[in-house]
């Protein structure tokens, strides 16, 4: 039985799997599974995969379900006791699974795990999408050790100390399979972005912690999915943010805090519209729009989750201030910088 099982989900992209899966098969670690859990392709994805490493498992879907619902349609599939969601477009260090497995034996305590995520085209530099981990502020903003908002650091060894984190970049998640089961895995409501900070959230939620793993080092390519600029990247982010705070918030803040979160993000809407961006500004107001409509569906679920959670205050890890303020009013534009309680 593989110890670790490598879920890559794809979706016609086999430039990538060409690129990046060579180095994943080859990783300097006895016991572990690479499953291609392929949403439909149509470029030749599963037969290359199968002519040059017919070793891999091929999951093989009858549409795309993006990333929440391919992963979560490949873990059946898995034989490993840990899972690990990894990017088609990430090149991994040989030794990566060797600093995970030694993590997880000795820290019994934590479900989820984050590789150093360093940049594939600027390796010298962390990579936005998880960097040295994740964390959010009081009112559901997403930031990184080593990235807030659009200011990337270079890796000089400052995140070099394995410790807790809020959440876990979903381009390298390492998870305890019987946790992930447990929580129903990732909510595919979502489809798209957040998808991980919402089950990070659930996991601290119900007991679980959620930790940085510097000694495994990978290197994400990102921005395939969906272009940085784009608006429909504009419009999941704030959608699912929406969503994930009505969720998870525990109730005694949940009220205040998310009407603050409908106000920020009405100055933000605002200054999208007075900038010319008048697509951003229709993405962030179609969010909005999606968000009520199907506020009673993400109710229930909130309803199911506080009913099950075991820790009834916010994570220890959230950032109890404002990072919005800190980054663009205080000129705080790094971790190490902001000012924590």
């Amino acid at each position: 039985m593989p110890h670790f099982s490598i879920i890559i989900v794809s979706w016609n992209a086999l430039h990538h799997l060409q690129e990046f899966l060579p180095s994943v098969v080859n990783s300097n670690y006895e016991s572990f599974e690479i499953i291609l859990a392929d949403n439909a392709s149509e470029d030749g994805s599963k037969q290359w995969v199968k002519q040059m490493y017919p070793g891999v498992k091929i999951a093989s879907f009858d549409q795309n379900y993006g990333y929440c619902g391919g992963n979560n349609r490949a873990v059946p599939y898995a034989e490993g006791e840990i899972l690990i969601f990894l990017n088609n477009d990430v090149k991994v260090d040989s030794d990566w699974l060797s600093a995970l497995n030694n993590y997880f034996d000795t820290h019994d305590h934590v479900a989820a795990i984050q590789p150093k995520l360093r940049s594939y085209q600027e390796p010298e530099f962390f990579e936005y999408a998880g960097a040295a981990g994740g964390f959010i502020d009081k009112y559901g903003y997403p930031f990184c050790r080593g990235r807030i908002f659009d200011v990337v650091e270079k890796d000089e060894q400052q995140y070099d100390k394995a410790s807790p984190i809020f959440w876990a970049s979903g381009a390298a998640l390492a998870i305890k399979k019987s946790v992930f089961e447990e929580l129903g895995g990732f909510d595919e409501d979502f489809e798209f972005h957040m998808e991980e900070i919402d089950l990070c959230w659930r996991l601290w939620n119900h007991g679980h912690e959620v930790h940085y793993c510097p000694d495994s080092v990978v290197y994400h390519l990102g921005g395939g999915s969906l272009p940085m600029n784009s608006p429909r990247k504009t419009y999941y982010n704030y959608r699912n943010n929406l969503k994930m705070l009505w969720k998870n918030y525990e109730s005694g803040s949940l009220i205040w805090r998310f009407l603050l979160r409908l106000k920020l993000d009405g100055i933000a809407a605002c200054k999208e519209l007075v900038s010319g961006n008048t697509k951003n500004f229709g993405a962030i107001f179609k969010a909005h729009i999606h968000f009520y409509k199907s506020w009673r569906k993400t109710h229930v679920k909130r309803k199911k989750l506080q009913d099950s959670r075991t820790v009834y205050s916010n994570p220890k890890t959230m950032f109890q201030d404002s990072v919005v303020w800190q980054f663009f009013v205080s000129g705080k534009k790094t971790f190490s910088e902001l000012k924590r309680e």
